[in-house]
């Protein structure tokens, strides 16, 4: 249901700017350039879901074969405890569990390619167990907003376009960015929990916690004492590094109980094939109604708003310059790093804006492609509370974002 209103109210927003910037300014261009935008964001929505289906074919076949070795169940297992208690309407040993802790720790290292498609399957079996096969369960709703919270202890991608932009450091947004997701997460996790009437105090929830923060202390403290040039060497390395060691150790599991890996492969893959075309249509609406609203200058408007409110205030209002980014970024993934690519292009790499956009990027997922991908995989049409929670964390990373971004380059 949010996403129909949201829909709607993106193309009704562009069209009445439209018709301001038509009437009022003379701009002869805004309403062939938003047609122009339909069928821009028509064939990226389309494009995207093709590249998607090498990806998915590959990583559901992978994850068939770790099913079929037991792999999923033993990851299912180690962290059964605390996902019990995160999402405690699913049964115990659920194959969901297997499937969410993969996605999770794809996103974590940075290699979207790889978390979407175990996402997609981790989704599909939690639909399984879902008594309204069109309205999100309580279990959906969480995992979709700790993929929105964007947990990123690699951001891989980030730093990879500031070096071929000519940062000095790339990696200096590692720290701010760990730090950025880290809050996002939090709250996303916190304000499921207070929706869902779920206990953060319960002793299994506090010590995985209390673990998992000191797991990141240790990293920083490692990361810290390596050379600033190695810093993106050695995460891209680890991180790669990890996830062929998970690849090789399913076909390991399987052949162990001598399963036919080739073909636990092909059954897995024919799925990925399957789920692909099927978002299709979900990607290239929402794709198309975010393309309407940014061309029709909504987007310009609002920055520009907020820049001037903050100048009269008197206030540093330094970030304002990378808020397109930070606006753009529950909406599009491809569109906010754009933006970034074009703070950065605008203003310099090092530079602080640049330095705010590039933490934005990697603070938060992009909250409506997720949905539209996630629940448009397995027809879930009435979202709930994961909109409001979604960009609940989507803002508590943006603003944690430019807090770091002052705390560490002034």
């Amino acid at each position: 249901m949010a996403l129909n209103y949201l829909w709607i109210a993106f193309f009704l927003i562009a069209f009445v700017v439209g018709l301001v910037r038509l009437i009022f300014f003379g701009d002869m261009e805004v309403f062939p350039n938003m047609i122009n935008a339909t069928f821009d964001s028509a064939k990226t929505g389309f494009d995207i879901s093709l590249g998607l289906t090498g990806a998915l074919t590959l990583w559901m076949g992978l994850m068939k074969v770790g099913e079929k070795g037991g792999m999923v169940q033993l990851m299912s297992r180690l962290i059964g405890p605390f996902f019990s208690r995160l999402f405690p309407e699913l049964p115990k040993n659920h194959p969901a569990y297997g499937s969410m802790m993969m996605n999770i720790a794809a996103n974590m290292l940075g290699l979207d390619n790889a978390a979407t498609p175990v996402g997609l399957k981790a989704m599909k079996e939690l639909q399984e167990s879902n008594p309204h096969k069109d309205t999100a369960s309580n279990a959906q709703i969480m995992f979709l907003v700790l993929n929105t919270s964007g947990l990123t202890i690699i951001p891989i991608s980030v730093m990879a376009i500031r070096a071929t932009k000519g940062a000095v450091n790339p990696s200096d947004i590692f720290l701010p960015i760990l730090l950025a997701t880290f809050f996002s997460t939090l709250v996303g996790i916190i304000s499921v929990s207070v929706v869902q009437k779920i206990n953060l105090f319960d002793k299994v929830i506090l010590a995985y916690l209390g673990g998992f923060i000191t797991l990141i202390g240790g990293l920083i403290w490692y990361l810290s004492t390596l050379p600033r040039e190695m810093i993106n060497t050695v995460s891209l390395l680890g991180a790669n590094l990890l996830l062929f060691s998970i690849i090789v150790a399913f076909i390991v599991m399987a052949l162990r109980k001598k399963e036919n890996v080739y073909d636990a492969f092909i059954e897995g893959a024919k799925e990925g094939f399957g789920i692909a075309i099927k978002i299709i249509p979900f990607l290239v609406a929402i794709l198309v109604a975010i393309g309407v609203f940014r061309v029709s200058g909504t987007m310009d408007f609002i920055v520009n708003g907020i820049g001037d409110a903050f100048a009269y205030m008197g206030l540093d209002a330094r970030f304002v310059d990378a808020l397109p980014t930070a606006f753009m970024k529950p909406l599009s993934g491809g569109a906010a790093r754009g933006m970034m690519v074009d703070a950065i292009h605008t203003f310099g790499v090092d530079s602080f804006v640049g330095k705010v956009a590039s933490t934005i990027q990697g603070s938060t997922d992009t909250t409506f492609y997720v949905l539209a991908v996630y629940f448009g995989s397995v027809g879930v049409k009435r979202t709930r509370h994961a909109v409001g929670c979604g960009l609940l964390a989507d803002l508590a990373g943006i603003v944690a974002s430019i807090w770091l971004a002052y705390l560490f380059f002034g």
